[in-house]
């Protein structure tokens, strides 16, 4: 089965740019100039830094977040956009229940431990 993939959209690409582009940017750039006027924005552009933008981006971030969640709160997927993903899932191997023997254990412990490296390297790293 095929989900049509926000890529595909030109404005589900837009509304992606905006909230998680511009909107960051955006919001460093009113908050330091609530809070220093004109040159503390042109200051980032002139302190040297390799890529401005990003600086902005990193700063405005924690605010861009919570505005998408109180989006999101007035219509879900408003603020972060919902993305189409694909799963599939494996039909698990029949396993006896029964098992007497303790050497028989050691087997399914390593199979068992076997999917969730896989599940690990499947997952996408938390980023904190």
């Amino acid at each position: 089965m095929a989900a049509d993939s926000t890529s595909d959209n030109p404005l589900d690409q837009l509304r992606l740019s905006l909230m998680q582009d511009v909107l960051p940017v955006g919001l460093a750039v009113l908050e330091r100039a609530r809070q220093g006027g004109p040159g503390k924005v042109v200051e980032v552009f002139t302190a040297g830094s390799e890529d401005p933008i990003a600086e902005l981006r990193q700063e405005g971030e924690p605010v861009a977040r919570d505005v998408r969640e109180q989006l999101d709160a007035v219509s879900p997927g408003l603020g972060n956009p919902v993305m189409p993903v694909s799963v599939s899932v494996d039909e698990p191997e029949m396993v006896d229940e029964r098992q007497d023997d303790p050497d028989d254990l050691m087997p399914t412990l390593r199979r068992i431990e076997q999917r969730l490296e896989e599940l690990r390297r499947r997952l996408p790293a938390q980023q904190g």
